[in-house]
């Protein structure tokens, strides 16, 4: 199974991250406890939202365009 899924920081709500996994709870995890270099200063963050794909390669498609401004745009107005 594999998870892309969507973050938002508790303390910079204006930060959001996503990103792909095969298990989410342990993944937001590691974002708050800074392991992710990425995330580390915004830190605490909160799930928006997590979409089950069967293959890695549509998860990682899917991520990839969440990553594009119409991808952004996209998550804004439907996914969060």
């Amino acid at each position: 199974m594999h998870f892309v899924y969507i973050l938002q920081s508790i303390d910079h709500p204006e930060q959001y991250y996503c990103g792909v996994t095969d298990d989410v709870v342990k993944r937001l995890q590691e974002h708050n406890s800074g392991k992710s270099k990425h995330t580390a200063k915004f830190k605490p963050w909160q799930l928006l939202s997590y979409h089950f794909f069967k293959d890695q390669p549509t998860a990682l498609a899917f991520e990839k365009y969440l990553k594009t401004g119409s991808g952004r745009a996209f998550a804004k107005k439907r996914l969060r």
